[in-house]
Order: C-alpha cells, then structure tokens, then sequence
C-alpha cells in the first residue's frame, strides 16, 4: 500500500527508462501495482519490456461484494499476473490456504498468472515446520488447479526474515526452493521444469545475484526495493 500518482509516475518512468537503456532480455519482469493504479500502470508501462499485474483479487468472478475486485476487472486493464496468497493477506486477513487457492483460480480462468506466495513465520521455522506449512500451502493450490500449474508462478517468502533484521542465507533459501520443486516433480514433471519458483525473503541489490544463482531460486518478488528505480533495475539486472 505504497504510491501516488505523482511517485507511481516518476517510479514507472524510471523503471522504463532503465530497462530500455539495458539489455534485460533474459528476465521477464513485472509491476505488481495497488488497484486504483493499474490504468497508470498500463499507461506507463505499454509498449515496453515490462508487464503489469495486481497484489490480489476476490475468488468470487461478481456480484454483491462491495470493495473487492474481481479477476475479470484485473483482466480489463490487462494485467498479465496477480499476487494472490502474499503473507500480508494470510497474516493481518486471515486468509486460508483454501481461499489462496479458489483465488490461483479465478486468475486463471481470467486468462493471467497467479503468483501463489508461500512461506513459514519463525515461530514455524523454529517448531522445525517450515517442510509441513510451506508444502500445505502450495498442496492446496495444486489440488484445485490440477492440470493447469504449469500456468502459475510460485514465491517463496520466509515471512521471518523480512523486515525483522533477519536473513535467510542463499543455502537455506535454496532448500526450501529445492523443497517446493521437488513438490511440484511430484505433481506434474513436465511443470516442475518449467514453473518459475521466486525468492521473496528481502531480496535486494547486494545480495540478488547470490540468491539467484541458486539452482532452484528462478528470480525475485521484490518488496522494498522495488519503490525505488535504481534498486529495482540493479536487482533485474542481476537477473538477467
């Protein structure tokens, strides 16, 4: 819940500017931008490298749900992805693993890329649950999507180590990743090749290249650092 149109125009500028003035061709990248902003988003952002998409959506496709936005409205201002399941929501909404998944859906069937986000919180991790929550939360999505995950995007987010001063080194995020893969082998080996697994524990300039080196860390799903043009293009260059 960041920006202004005054900010969300210099940010996008920049950004494009940025991306147009590099070579960025070996990372797909996208600005997942607060609702009331994505007419901007797709005004600044058309025409160049980069997609657009959304930080959640209702499960429901209409109706009577005074506040929400559905798939189908993400889908209008042509949104290519959508956050659903983010640890915010899960946290401070209460959000189940179950909704998440009506959610991957409904984004689906709208024709976008869900961004399913999974992660453990550090009373979890320190319980040694950090296997049990992380592949619960990916089970549900997969068993309602079926056939169709090698259509989403999944994201890691130890929710411990972001913005607590802690962090989560490149070995113990590859494990989880590793986990997460070997989760999605399970299920379909064709998608578990395939299937963008990114890294959202506070990734930043100083250390994108490390993490992102890891064999199974696919990219990153910036936070902080992407209110910022200059962090945000060193972090794609990093994955390019």
């Amino acid at each position: 819940m960041n920006g202004n149109r005054a900010a969300n125009a210099s940010l996008l500028a920049g950004i494009v500017a940025g991306v147009n003035a590099a070579d960025t061709t070996n990372a797909a990248c996208a600005v997942c931008a607060p609702a009331p902003y994505l007419a901007q988003c797709q005004d600044g952002l058309a025409g160049s490298a980069l997609a657009w998409g959304a930080q959640d959506v209702s499960a429901q496709p209409g109706g009577a749900f005074t506040g929400e936005v559905s798939a189908a409205m993400l889908a209008d201002f042509a949104c290519a992805y959508v956050i659903v399941g983010h640890s915010e929501r899960r946290a401070y909404h209460a959000e189940s693993s179950e909704l998440v998944a009506k959610k991957a859906v409904a984004v689906l069937d709208a024709g976008m890329t869900p961004i399913v986000c999974v992660g453990e919180t550090l009373a979890e991790r320190d319980a040694g649950q950090t296997v049990a929550v992380v592949s619960g939360q990916l089970g549900a999505v997969l068993d309602l999507v079926g056939e169709r995950v090698a259509q989403i995007v999944v994201a890691y987010e130890p929710v411990w180590a972001i913005g607590t001063g802690k962090t989560a080194t490149p070995a113990m995020a590859q494990e989880v990743h590793a986990q997460l893969r070997a989760q999605l082998m399970a299920k379909n080996a064709v998608a578990a090749e395939t299937v963008q697994i990114l890294y959202g524990g506070s990734m930043k300039p100083d250390n994108a290249l490390e993490l992102m080196a890891q064999p199974d860390i696919d990219g990153g799903l910036i936070g902080g650092a992407a209110l910022k043009a200059a962090d945000f293009l060193a972090i794609l260059h990093a994955a390019n």
